[in-house]
């Protein structure tokens, strides 16, 4: 039901978020998604890999500080209104979504959207009640 995610924190500075990817690159890690946010002086990378204890063991040996959060992979139809289909139930129940971000999908397939939310069991229970779908981390892959 659940994804791991990792969390970065990398200075906001030129050649960082390049020098991560060759980390994982060079571990033979795959990257599958990921989100970056920017402070003035940190950023937080979050990404879902293909070998989560992998990417942890290689960032963390080059002096990395990595982060590992649960999330849930969500799939969203593909036309309007999707996203509120999802949101609306949330919100109306004081479900916060702390952050989300996509995925992409081949094509012909629906969006999937990342979630961390301040209670993943009443979020679980709101997916499962109004027929929204929830992507085993398998499926990501």
């Amino acid at each position: 039901m659940f994804t791991d995610q990792i969390s970065i924190f990398v200075e906001n500075m030129e050649g960082r978020l390049a020098e991560v990817t060759a980390i994982l690159r060079d571990a033979d890690v795959n990257i599958k998604a990921f989100s970056l946010a920017d402070t003035t002086d940190y950023g937080v990378f979050r990404l879902i890999v293909n070998d989560t204890e992998k990417a942890e063991r290689a960032l963390t040996k080059e002096g990395f500080k990595v982060g590992i959060t649960k999330v849930i992979a969500v799939e969203v139809s593909d036309k309007p209104g999707g996203l509120n289909h999802i949101l609306d139930p949330l919100s109306q129940n004081g479900i916060n979504v702390e952050y989300m971000y996509a995925v992409s999908k081949p094509k012909n397939a629906n969006p999937v959207i990342i979630f961390r939310f301040n209670d993943y069991d009443k979020a679980l229970n709101l997916f499962k009640e109004h027929h929204i779908r929830v992507i085993p981390r398998e499926e990501l892959f």
